[in-house]
């Protein structure tokens, strides 16, 4: 009979593994970097006198799209113009998010304990989510009650995902490109920082 020689158990080194996890971030911090020119929310506006419908795109540098005829209809309603909604978070993030990105980028080459710079970067979807769910309520409950319209439109909050509508308008919204990529990658940051605390390196 031949005699079967067991393979020897493969050892992850040290080395092998902060590559890894070197490249893990790598790849997030481009992800990231992709993210901040797609848009991150997205919402589209359809009734009986606009068949083609109105739609507005959310991004960390600019809101596009059919701005300036959606803020008009709002004014009837007494809904604040889309420039004034989360003026701080806007204003801050076309520097902080940026900056994020560099964070995790440094974390990449740094290693060790400077992978935790990353951890930011792993924040932002959330705090999007949340923050944009704030203003959407804020915004619907706090209609200007001199408006024309303002007694034809009752409190409500406008949907942050899926289908949802006021008076004739049948709006959908949902999360853009940029969202789901910031996602992604901060899915590689955990696994990242996750496997880093694994292997016993602070």
């Amino acid at each position: 009979m031949e005699k079967t020689t067991a393979k020897p158990p493969i050892i992850t080194t040290p080395v092998k593994q902060g590559r890894r996890v070197n490249g893990l971030l790598l790849v997030a911090a481009a992800m990231l970097l992709v993210a901040l020119f797609l848009p991150w929310w997205q919402m589209w506006m359809h009734a009986p006198q606009y068949p083609d419908g109105l739609s507005v795109q959310v991004g960390i540098f600019s809101v596009t799209g059919d701005v300036s005829e959606i803020d008009d209809l709002n004014h009837y309603i007494g809904f604040m113009p889309l420039a004034a909604m989360a003026p701080v978070e806007r204003h801050l993030g076309t520097v902080l998010a940026p900056l994020i990105v560099l964070l995790v980028g440094l974390a990449s080459l740094l290693g060790g304990r400077w992978k935790w710079l990353a951890l930011p970067a792993v924040a932002l979807p959330v705090f999007l989510v949340v923050d944009l769910a704030w203003w959407l309520w804020y915004a619907g409950h706090h209609l200007n009650p001199y408006a024309a319209l303002s007694t034809s439109v009752a409190p409500w909050t406008p949907h942050l995902f899926g289908p949802g509508g006021v008076g004739q308008f049948h709006t959908f919204a949902m999360f853009g490109a940029g969202f789901w990529l910031s996602a992604a990658a901060a899915l590689l940051m955990i696994v990242a920082l996750v496997r880093t605390e694994g292997s016993g390196h602070a």
